[in-house]
């Protein structure tokens, strides 16, 4: 489903004049690149950055061509890794912030890893 133009503005006039919303948004497109949402951690970084420093400046600063950003940051675009993560250190040099990667547990994968399932097959076997 399409953004409407006002919800965009919206975001855009948050992010400009709420500083904790503009860190969880980095934070949030940062954490959904990490857990392997590429879509929509690119969306995240890409409504970040028009409501923050701008793609021509994100392009001065990372010297990657503002077309290729707008390429990169679309729904067909594929960073590579190296030219992203240095967008993110650009990005949070920018905003004053340092995100540090913590360690947390994930849930059972399937049903079978899970300690409820272990636990009836156990009691079924006794």
């Amino acid at each position: 489903m399409a953004l409407t133009r006002d919800f965009r503005q919206t975001v855009q006039a948050r992010v400009k004049q709420d500083p904790a919303f503009r860190h969880g948004l980095l934070g949030e497109a940062i954490e959904n690149l990490l857990s392997g949402e590429v879509a929509l951690g690119k969306e995240l970084l890409r409504d970040y950055i028009n409501a923050t420093v701008g793609f021509p400046k994100l392009a001065t600063q990372t010297k990657i061509h503002v077309k290729t950003l707008h390429q990169m940051f679309g729904p067909r675009g594929n960073p590579t890794a190296s030219k992203l993560f240095g967008i993110v250190a650009y990005l949070q040099r920018a905003e004053g912030l340092r995100f540090k990667l913590r360690p947390a547990r994930r849930g059972p994968r399937t049903m079978r890893e899970s300690p409820s399932f272990r636990r009836k097959r156990d009691e079924s076997s006794a």
